[in-house]
């Protein structure tokens, strides 16, 4: 039995021809060790431009083809780098292809080693923003709301982030680049926790630095140093009498602050305007030296006394034994807010004490050679001219005004002074204590009385003594009166036994 052998197909002359002919222009191109591959990257320069294609040189006898939309402003000379496509009798070029491929590397290196990226937010979408990363042509990837910034936005304030372009932290990157996550916050909380580092490094008691008041409360305003927050209490704010810090703040002015304390880590801390301020105490004395007249408002009122703003930060002390006569603290001629003319009486810058007087003044210091006018035990008149809890006051003389305590007022104790003393009313006290250096006499209405029943007594004694040396043998006022009883004609009979 014969086996029949099955004949090849015939093959076209022209086919084969052809086929080695390009096969021989391949290799005469490229030789085989150097042919391109698809999805090989090569760089090329742009050798022309037609209406079609773009021809680029990549060190071929001839040009590689890429689509005229893929170029982006280059022009002929140009060097680009592209991926290829096709590697036919025409090699077939894609720059696009390129940019993502690179792109998609760039970004795995950015994951692995943290650097920053850039990304244009294109899109609100569920959750989060769609971010082209490197432009709007580049790869993309999803950030969270919560990764677009620090802090909280509303819905209408989400939308001012799309269209802009920030640097981005890769924070995911997943199966071979499709799934990439980027965060924007945690490259803004990197920024912060630096800076606020800074910021604490200068935040020491006695630095003086600029913020801005960020809220205002009851107490005083916080003030915003830059990512830290430090409190100025309403009392240093100025060293004017501040009843609110709205009355003198604003939030979002911008204020300059000492740092008096720091304390819980750095997580309190206490601020002070008024610091800064110069201190209104400094040449008060030649600036309003004792004497110096003033009319001013009634800033407030104490149990003691009542206080006058006489310049910004200078409140000055009428005691209340430095009222005019006959007037206290509850009436409506001294009220709070109500203008008072006096005078000055003494200034203390060391211990920042003003003592002032709405009486009349006097021409002279009424307590030059006082000591030997009125020493301690003397016995002089006076007018009332105020009645407190703790006492009387009396006028002595223009200018000088000294105490009676209710311990020497004679009167039983708890009794008050205004059921015997009036304003107006005059007296006789003794003096009892002299305190030049704090300018204060302390009087006694019973060491007055007591003086003056001695004195009674001595003149009695002296005028008996005269009498009997005048007249020997004469009966004294009490003889007499004895021998007058014994004799009466009137005298009780003696008792029966």
């Amino acid at each position: 039995m014969t086996t029949d052998a099955v004949a090849a197909p015939p093959v076209d002359s022209t086919e084969s021809a052809d086929r080695h002919a390009f096969e021989a222009a391949l290799e005469a191109s490229f030789p085989a060790s150097k042919r391109p591959q698809e999805g090989e990257a090569v760089s090329g320069v742009i050798a022309g431009i037609t209406p079609d294609v773009v021809l680029v040189s990549i060190g071929a006898k001839s040009e590689a083809l890429m689509d005229l939309h893929e170029l982006e402003g280059e022009k002929v000379g140009d060097r680009i780098d592209a991926v290829v496509i096709k590697a036919g009798p025409d090699i077939r070029l894609s720059r696009k292809l390129a940019v993502a491929r690179r792109a998609k590397a760039e970004l795995r290196a950015a994951w692995e080693t943290g650097i920053p990226v850039l990304g244009k937010v294109l899109s609100r979408n569920k959750g989060g923003f769609e971010v082209a990363i490197g432009g709007t042509g580049g790869p993309r990837a999803f950030c969270p709301v919560s990764q677009i910034d620090v802090g909280r936005h509303d819905e209408p304030g989400l939308l001012q982030f799309v269209g802009q372009s920030f640097d981005f932290r890769v924070i995911e990157y997943a199966e071979d680049g499709r799934r990439v996550v980027v965060s924007r916050a945690a490259i803004l909380r990197e920024a912060l926790e630096k800076s606020l580092g800074e910021i604490r490094e200068r935040i020491v008691p006695g630095a003086v630095l600029t913020g801005q008041v960020r809220s205002i409360t009851d107490f005083g305003a916080f003030v915003d140093l830059g990512g830290v927050d430090g409190l100025v209490h309403v009392t240093e704010i100025s060293r004017r009498r501040v009843a609110h810090a709205k009355d003198v703040l604003t939030i979002g002015q911008e204020v300059q602050v000492k740092v008096t304390k720091v304390e819980n880590e750095g997580k309190r801390i206490s601020l002070s305007m008024k610091e800064l301020e110069k201190d209104p105490w400094e040449g008060l004395a030649q600036r309003i030296p004792p004497g110096t007249a003033f009319t001013k408002p009634v800033a407030r009122h104490a149990d003691f006394g009542l206080f006058i703003e006489i310049e910004p930060g200078i409140d000055g002390l009428v005691h209340v034994s430095q009222l005019p006569p006959g007037i206290d603290l509850k009436d409506p001629s001294v009220a709070v807010g109500q203008e008072v003319s006096g005078w000055v009486r003494e200034i203390d810058e060391e211990h920042r004490r003003l003592s002032l007087s709405l009486r009349e003044a006097s021409a002279t210091d009424p307590w030059d050679g006082l000591a030997e006018k009125m020493p301690e035990g003397s016995v002089v008149a006076g007018q009332v001219e105020n009645v407190a809890p703790f006492g009387v006051f009396v006028r002595l003389e223009i200018g000088l005004t000294g105490l009676i305590p209710n311990s020497e007022t004679g009167l039983p104790h708890g009794t008050p002074a205004s059921k015997t003393f009036a304003p107006g009313q005059k007296v006789e006290v003794k003096v009892i204590g002299l305190d030049a250096q704090r300018r204060r006499i302390s009087l006694s209405a019973t060491g007055a009385r007591e003086e003056a029943e001695r004195g009674e007594i001595r003149k009695y004694r002296e005028d008996s003594a005269k009498r009997e040396r005048s007249e020997p043998g004469r009966p004294t006022n009490f003889g007499a009166s004895l021998m007058a009883a014994l004799s009466s004609p009137n005298k009780p009979a003696k008792s029966a036994r």
